[in-house]
């Protein structure tokens, strides 16, 4: 999915940071611009459920980046399997992007999706440009050795966090090996995946 839009804006109307400068932003001031920003914080209404469903589903689709076609196409594969809350979001966390962002070799999802979009992105030593090619477990995504000496990746290595359990990270190859397919509590992703689920199930 192309978002063009502001990050910002998206992010707080989310209530979750999509990219590291709407962290910094949203921890300064989480409530909107204006005059009217701060009342409109304080003026918290009451969602129906209906509401509350929506805001989670597109909580799910921004923080990964995915078009509304292809959520409905993940809940459908995942809704042929029993656990459908750790197969829907383990489908999303094996994309190609998601990894390459867990990993730190990129800084946002959207930067992800432009890297394996450009070529930049190997699997198993293969080009794979695809963002929603999922990753098996025990899959080695690298960058492209001719790649190796841009400034965005050695900026994301050095900024990013400790990668979460299923990640094993080499920063000095710049590797990253996906383990194993994670259960929810591992994914760092902000959402009530039920309520994800309750909105598709309509």
């Amino acid at each position: 999915m192309k978002f063009t839009g502001s990050k910002i804006k998206k992010s707080r109307s989310l209530g979750v940071a999509l990219t590291p400068k709407a962290e910094k932003y949203m921890d300064r001031k989480p409530y909107g611009p204006g005059m009217h920003g701060r009342n409109s914080q304080m003026r918290r209404k009451k969602m129906s459920p209906y509401k509350a469903q929506l805001v989670e589903k597109q909580r799910l689709r921004f923080q990964y980046n995915v078009h509304e076609r292809q959520m409905v196409n993940y809940y459908k594969k995942a809704s042929k399997k029993g656990d459908l809350i750790n197969t829907l979001i383990q489908l999303l966390e094996a994309r190609l992007d998601a990894v390459v962002l867990r990993g730190g070799l990129a800084r946002t999802i959207y930067a992800a999706r432009q890297y394996v979009n450009h070529g930049h992105v190997l699997v198993n030593g293969k080009k794979v440009d695809i963002p929603s090619y999922q990753v098996k477990p025990e899959d080695v995504v690298s960058v492209r050795k001719k790649s190796m000496n841009m400034d965005c990746f050695h900026v994301a290595l050095d900024t990013s966090l400790t990668p979460p359990p299923y990640i094993t990270r080499d920063k000095k190859a710049m590797t990253v090996t996906f383990g194993y397919n994670p259960p929810r509590e591992e994914i760092p992703v902000t959402c009530e995946i039920p309520l994800v689920i309750e909105y598709y199930s309509r």
